[in-house]
């Protein structure tokens, strides 16, 4: 696994900004990330979902980039990393090889969510917030206490 939070999340939520930035979403992203990949797999086992948070291009991708919450938000973030053509085709395909732009877009889908963030330690409401925002094909209830409880200890919030 890599070291997400310094080489992914933290550059992510640094390019987006101090109000995107909490204990929480870094808990969130550490968990969906756990949850979805382990931070194992840039692209998805035998699918063909991309980043450490497993997004697909109809799905996630074009969610994030078409939301009226978020495109400015992915436009800038394209463009500071020199990707000039904010469509879900570039996006998707970067995003299986540049973490740092896989975790704007997975911070940037939690931010379409009309409702606040998980409060820390509260693993049910995560779990539920997480679910309405990814709606995984296979959600795997049993691994997300284990992994929530990582992310909140790999957070410094444990």
């Amino acid at each position: 696994m890599i070291n997400a939070l310094e080489l992914a999340i933290k550059p992510a939520l640094k390019l987006l900004g101090d109000k995107f930035d909490s204990p929480e979403a870094r808990v969130m992203l550490l968990a969906i990330g756990l949850q979805e990949s382990k931070f194992k797999h840039r692209t998805q086992v035998g699918g063909p979902a991309r980043s450490f948070w497993q997004f697909e291009r109809g799905g996630g991708v074009a969610g994030v980039i078409n939301h009226s919450a978020s495109s400015r938000y992915i436009s800038k973030a394209c463009d500071e990393l020199c990707y000039y053509s904010c469509t879900p085709s570039v996006v998707y395909e970067a995003m299986a090889h540049n973490d740092v732009l896989a975790a704007v877009m997975a911070r940037l889908l939690l931010w379409t969510d009309p409702h606040p963030l998980p409060d820390i330690g509260d693993e049910m409401v995560a779990w539920d917030y997480y679910n309405r925002n990814w709606r995984p094909g296979k959600p795997h209830p049993e691994f997300w206490p284990a992994h929530y409880a990582k992310a909140c200890k790999l957070a410094g919030v444990s």
